[in-house]
């Protein structure tokens, strides 16, 4: 299979992450398969090193290239700001920032936004010029701490382009988008950005087309009535919070009614789940026994101006979020156009024959591991599955175009929404409309992401 198939669920555009995240799973997963492999009786080879499976340097060179289109060859001194409540606790940023500053010619802080302050013409954090920001929070975030106190200094460093990603960039990803791409967008995009757009129409009391381009007279109604095989999402909303699975509701009704309550919510067609499931092995503690679990997965591209530049593989329920539960996978890479199906099979066979007492030793090593790295959530360490999840060179190839189609529909979709062309799909509050326009993107150096329910050939059959 060269292809792959499935859809992308949402996109980023303001402040995606998870760069680190997929480097220390990883590291994580090259331990448990060096830890199997011995017990498994396999010649199988896997490549957990591809430059795509640690995105951080790739990232840093896109800060970097923002850098030089602003500064020319002036030292670098680049602050990721965050929220001040994630500062000590938000291990991608502070290993991110680490990262940075081993860099020849280049300095970086972590930094809260009411740490910056304006001083002749030029933006400080403690002392030191900052050339160029990468904000980790959107606009209405930017907006909601501005309720205690103003972010003055933030805020000119933004009309003074210092803030990668611009926050003119944060309308295209906006989740009503998806109905023009679903719509009457359709003809004027990229062909494989339309394909893996899922079906998508922003909820309220109006007519509109169905998924086969059928006519619907009342979305509401015909929503209820299709329940099971949609799912709403608010058209602002992060984590997994605020989303009504329809299939999994225990009373449609009044989800239905919370969603059109709350407004600015979106129906979209939900994706064949075992699409984008996979069987991988897992260990039952309380039986002491060894099988095949069943999860969700999902698939975050991150991609730059200079195209795809990374992943970040995820597993779970409904969402995947690890706040909801899900965990992290690791990726590896197989040669050419090698089954991926096939060879996850036999991984998870040879593992399944394994002693219980042999693999719990491997998970504690593992999650040991994990909370050395910092890789934990709450009081423990973040799931991370069994068996890698397996991507071939020839779909890899195809995951190239893909994203950058999707970087080029991101520029003009942000250009049309300058224009006025989106203002039926974009519901954003006035003040966040203010901001986006203070920082215009026109497609220079940033990061945005597309989350995806792909599959790679690893799928169960129904």
């Amino acid at each position: 299979m060269e292809d792959f198939l499935g859809y992308h669920s949402e996109w980023n555009l303001g402040s995606p992450g998870g760069w680190e995240y997929q480097r220390i799973t990883q590291e994580l997963g090259k331990l448990a398969w060096h830890l199997l492999r011995p017990h498994l009786g396999l010649d199988i080879s896997l490549d957990f090193d591809h430059e795509y499976l640690n995105p951080v340097p790739a990232f840093a060179a896109t800060l970097l290239r923002a850098h030089k289109q602003r500064h020319g060859n002036k030292a670098a001194h680049i602050v990721l700001v965050a929220e001040p409540d994630t500062l000590d606790t938000v291990v991608e940023n502070r290993n991110f920032v680490q990262y940075l500053d081993s860099i020849d010619d280049v300095t970086a802080a972590l930094a809260a936004p009411q740490e910056l302050d304006y001083h002749q013409g030029s933006l400080y954090h403690r002392g030191v010029q900052v050339t160029l920001i990468f904000m980790d929070f959107n606009n209405d975030v930017l907006l909601k701490m501005e309720k205690d106190e103003p972010l003055t200094a933030l805020r000119q460093a933004i009309k003074d382009d210092l803030v990668v990603n611009p926050r003119g960039m944060e309308p295209a990803g906006a989740k009503g988008i998806f109905e023009a791409v679903t719509g009457s967008l359709s003809k004027q995009l990229r062909e494989t950005t339309v394909q893996r757009t899922p079906w998508t129409r922003q909820l309220y009391e109006r007519d509109a087309t169905g998924p086969e381009g059928e006519v619907i007279k009342d979305l509401v109604t015909w929503t209820r009535e299709n329940w099971d095989r949609l799912v709403l999402k608010p058209v602002q909303g992060y984590s997994g919070e605020g989303i009504f699975i329809g299939f999994k509701s225990e009373d449609p009704d009044a989800d239905l009614e919370e969603a059109l309550t709350a407004g600015n919510y979106i129906v979209q067609e939900l994706v064949p789940l075992h699409l984008w499931a996979e069987d991988s092995p897992w260990l039952f503690s309380e039986e002491q026994r060894v099988g095949l679990q069943r999860w969700q997965t999902d698939f975050r591209c991150l991609i730059t101006d200079a195209g795809l530049i990374g992943f970040l593989g995820r597993f779970g329920g409904i969402p995947t979020n690890v706040g909801a539960g899900g965990g992290t996978q690791a990726l590896a890479l197989l040669s050419g156009t090698t089954p991926g199906g096939e060879v996850a099979a036999q991984i998870n066979t040879a593992i399944c024959r394994v002693q219980y007492s042999i693999l719990e030793e491997i998970r504690q090593e593992v999650n040991e591991q994990a909370v050395a790295m910092g890789h934990t959530y709450l009081l423990g360490p973040i799931k991370t599955a069994w068996r890698p999840r397996l991507i071939n060179e020839a779909q890899m190839q195809q995951l190239q175009v893909y994203c950058e189609n999707l970087w080029a529909d991101a520029v003009q979709l942000t250009e049309w929404w300058r224009a006025g062309r989106l203002d039926d799909f974009v519901h954003i509050t006035a003040e966040e409309e203010a901001i986006a326009r203070t920082a215009p993107w026109t497609g220079q150096p940033a990061l945005m992401a597309s989350d995806g329910l792909f599959s790679f050939g690893c799928h169960p059959k129904e």
